[in-house]
């Protein structure tokens, strides 16, 4: 369980996952078409001096944490990146650009999570082995896991 401390400096870098997710939500990608959103979690993980390898299956990213502590343990943690084709009509301030394409199933709010958890985990490497994070691209209909 996380200490009351490390609750708060994950609270104080949620204004920043939540702009996030809402720049996915307003600029949502069909599977396989995720090059925006591909670049959004790029950059991002480049800026926490994340290993990143790009164009799995396409469009996917992987990012590699490797724990202060070397061991041959690996976990992998995976968010899907897709939207659906589907016109929003929420109103929200931040919905949809694109239309007919909309983040109706929340891989928007999936990808800034994982983002989160990146930067908790690049900030907090105390661990054994490595952490790989998979963005992965077309899970709604296109079958990105077999890309």
């Amino acid at each position: 369980m996380l200490a009351n401390m490390e609750m708060n400096e994950i609270t104080d870098f949620l204004p920043e996952i939540t702009a996030i997710r809402r720049d996915l939500h307003a600029h949502p990608e069909l599977g396989f078409q995720e090059e925006r959103t591909s670049e959004v979690v790029v950059k991002e993980l480049r800026q926490l001096g994340i290993e990143v390898a790009e164009r799995i299956g396409g469009t996917g990213v992987i990012g590699t944490i490797r724990g202060s502590v070397a061991g041959k343990r690996s976990i992998g943690l995976r968010a899907d990146m897709d939207a659906l084709p589907i016109q929003e009509i929420t109103g929200l301030p931040y919905a949809s650009t694109t239309d007919g394409q909309m983040h109706a199933c929340g891989h928007d709010g999936h990808t800034a999570m994982l983002l989160g958890a990146a930067r908790y985990l690049s900030e907090h490497n105390e661990f054994t082995g490595v952490v790989h994070l998979i963005f992965q691209p077309a899970e709604e209909t296109l079958k990105g896991a077999l890309g």
